[in-house]
Order: structure tokens, then sequence, then C-alpha cells
């Protein structure tokens, strides 16, 4: 049995929309078993009536608004810094959230731990392309800032979860930047370059942001800010296109027909893009997966993010990011 342990509270939504999901993996998979973290009001008869659900009850939450690293060191009885704890412990083989980013990141960096040699754990997601090609994007936030050495190790981190997860056997690798030329870039950006192209991980050049979703790469790698603003800026778009279709399908009752009939098209191409096929975005370097889902999650978000921690287990993506790291080290 593989055993995740999910966070139920600290989101945006009720802690019901997540035990929803978490009941919807448990149907799914036949050898999980969920560890649900949270006040005793829900976790308590959630377990009960799930015969592989136990409950971790908390008496505390970190809210979105919260300093994160205060939070984490505040509330010791949170449960997020309890699931994290729970990781580390062995009673759990990995985690998922969709509780306050900084408190995730924070909580499981210190609580589950790094894996030896990592200099940053990154944050990563796939992307969607055509005729089904994804790419794995990171880092996307956990790094503002960050050294040559350690984009090397996001490259082959990426690479591990490519693998893993999305079954590429030979992950080609390409830098965020500004131009596909290699003479493109700041300062900084050529430090990266160099150091990419002399890693042996398969790098393929600059990749320029219209790349992210064009399936051109397997894995982006970028420092966590230009991540950040390179993910925020992809999602306004998506949600600008949808605006604009809702706007033109109101126009005219043809049009209103019109998108009767693409409608499930569309719920497609909304789904691929909010992430919930693989339930949010996964936290790699440390000793045991960690998925971090959308405050505002769906629970087939919840349940697709509990799935992907189990299958990051079972397919030893923490050995592969261990043994790919070793070299870098």
């Amino acid at each position: 049995m593989t055993r995740v342990c999910v966070d139920v509270m600290g989101s945006d939504r009720e802690p019901s929309v997540l035990l929803e999901g978490v009941a919807a993996a448990l149907e799914a998979d036949s050898d999980l078993e969920v560890l649900v973290a949270g006040a005793d009001e829900f976790v308590t008869p959630f377990a009960a009536k799930h015969d592989r659900a136990t409950a971790l009850v908390t008496t505390e939450i970190i809210t979105m608004s919260e300093h994160p690293a205060n939070a984490v060191r505040q509330k010791k009885d949170a449960s997020i810094v309890r699931a994290a704890a729970a990781v580390r412990a062995g009673d759990a083989d990995g985690l998922f959230s969709a509780g306050s980013t900084g408190a995730v990141l924070t909580a499981a960096t210190f609580g589950v731990g790094r894996i030896k040699g990592v200099r940053r754990p990154a944050l990563a997601s796939a992307l969607p392309g055509p005729d089904g090609r994804q790419t794995v994007f990171l880092d996307m936030g956990a790094n503002a800032d960050v050294k040559p050495d350690a984009l090397v190790q996001f490259a082959h981190m990426g690479r591990a979860y490519a693998q893993v997860v999305l079954g590429v056997a030979d992950p080609t690798v390409g830098l965020l930047c500004n131009g596909s030329e290699e003479t493109k870039g700041s300062a900084l950006a050529l430090e990266y370059h160099a150091a990419l192209a002399e890693a042996g991980c398969h790098f393929a050049g600059n990749a320029e942001g219209t790349d992210l979703l064009a399936g051109t790469f397997d894995v982006i790698v970028t420092d966590g800010f230009t991540g950040n603003v390179a993910l925020k800026s992809t999602e306004g778009a998506a949600k600008f296109i949808v605006a604009q279709i809702k706007g033109a399908v109101s126009s005219s009752k043809r049009a209103a027909l019109g998108a009767l009939l693409l409608k499930p098209a569309l719920k497609g191409m909304a789904s691929s893009l909010s992430g919930d096929a693989y339930g949010g975005a996964v936290l790699l370097g440390l000793r045991a997966p960690v998925v971090k889902g959308h405050g505002s999650t769906s629970s087939e978000a919840v349940k697709n993010g509990t799935l992907a921690v189990a299958s990051a287990v079972r397919g030893k993506l923490v050995d592969k990011i261990a043994d790919a790291c070793a070299i870098t080290a």
C-alpha cells in the first residue's frame, strides 16, 4: 500500500471539498491509503467512513494571509506542519496540500527535508501542448534568485519528472530566454546557458515564451521570479481568452448555438490549462513527493493530486532525482 498524507485545511475551499477529492482518490486506487490532516470535526468522521483513511487531528490552520515562515515556526500543530512531520517520520510516503504556497514550501522543505546534494527545491508543473505533448516547467516561484549550479539541478530534476510522470524516455531541456539565439539574454541568462551547455542534461538551447505551450521542449527551466511571472502571464492570457469567448457567445443566438456545439472542446481546453489533471504543482528536490494544489482547488484536482503523489512514490521519482543530482552536488 502507498500512503499519502492530505492536508485538508488552509485552502480557499471548505474541507468538505477536499475530502470529496480524497474519497474519489480512494475509490480510484485500491492500493492507496490516506492520512487526512485537519480539524477533528472533519477528519475523524471521514476516517470512520473509509477503511483506508486515517485521521491526523490538528488544532491550528495557517491561512493565506499569514507570513509563511513565521506561521510555520509558531503554529506547531498546524495541519501542514503536522502533515510534513508525518511524512518525515515515515507515517506517509508523500504529501498533498492546497494551502498557502509559502506555508507548504516552508513546512515541506524543513519538515520533509531536502534530498542530499539538492541546493534548492523547485516548483514544477506539466504545461499542455499540441498533440498531447506536455512541457515540464520549473521553477514556478519557489526561488526568486538562482545561481547557475542550482539551475542545472532544476534541469536534472525536471528531466526525472518528465521521465517518471510523463513517460518521456530522454527529455530535452530548454532555458527560458528572450530569444532562441545562444547570444541572447541578460548576463545571468548567459551564465545559465553556459552552465546548462556543459552539464550533459540534454540541453537543446534557449526557449522563448511562445515555447511554453508549444511542446517544443520536454523541460523548460528558469529562475523562480521569471517562472512565476511567465506562469501568471499565461494564466492571465487564458482567462482573457475565455472571457472574450463568453462575450462573443452572448452576442447572438447563432453564436450561442455554435458555443453549445463547442462546449465539450472548450471544457477540455480549460481543464488542461487549469492544471487539474495533475492536481497542481510538484515540489521537486525533497525526500518525498509533495504536490501543491491551487488554493481554490476542486475535488477533481484533489483527487488527481493525491493520485499523482502516489504515482510519484511508486515510480521512485525521489530516487531518480537523487541519482541525477548526485553528479552535480
